[in-house]
């Protein structure tokens, strides 16, 4: 079963003689790749197959959500239960900005990258926690788990098994399929102010 990513971009903004209120701009539905592990870990630690220290984890649900963000999570807790929704956290576009993109993971990839050669060269083919014809090259129990160095690397018949470290830049890309969000995000920052635009993101499963 996969997890997918649901939320909403908020700005704040004042009233007159009250304190400033958020208020709902976007939802996500400009995001196409919705199933993005490696950027679900590295922005909110959900999914962190990729082993990164997390930008923003586990912050719950705003108090101080916007009238349209509180309506819409309501709206699917009614449906789903309130257990249908884990990973409710947030992010300001100023912790967006601030976040150095070339930090690579605490420790290498839980999955080994898959990679075939072409005439063009290697081209990766896709991440396994568990390969039946590595185990058995490598000598594995079967469920053995293990770390391995970043670098090493096996070729297996006509795969090359890597272990590889991710930069945040991999899993989130500057023109990938989070550019959208970081766009609207950062025009209503162009108004409001870095610390005055978020991002409310739940997971289900």
């Amino acid at each position: 079963m996969g997890t997918d990513i649901s939320g909403f971009i908020e700005y704040r903004m004042p009233r007159d003689d009250q304190e400033s209120a958020w208020c709902g701009a976007h939802d996500l539905s400009s995001l196409d790749d919705d199933r993005n592990y490696d950027a679900f870990g590295c922005l909110f630690g959900v999914r962190n197959f990729a082993n990164f220290r997390p930008l923003a984890a586990g912050r719950g649900f705003p108090a101080d959500a916007s009238a349209t963000v509180r309506a819409r999570f309501a709206q699917l807790t009614e449906w789903y239960g309130e257990d249908g929704f884990h990973g409710i956290t947030w992010i300001t576009w100023a912790e967006v900005k601030a976040a150095d993109w070339d930090e690579p993971a605490e420790k290498p990839d839980s999955r080994l990258h898959e990679y075939r050669q072409t005439p063009g060269g290697l081209r990766m083919t896709g991440k396994a926690s568990w390969s039946p014809a590595f185990v058995e090259a490598v000598g594995l129990e079967p469920g053995e788990v293990r770390e391995w160095p970043d670098g090493s690397e096996w070729l297996v018949g006509d795969t090359l098994y890597r272990s590889v470290t991710l930069r945040r830049r991999d899993a989130v890309s500057e023109t990938g399929a989070w550019q959208p969000v970081w766009e609207a995000m950062r025009e209503l920052a162009e108004q409001h102010g870095d610390d005055n635009v978020r991002l409310v993101v739940w997971f289900d499963d």
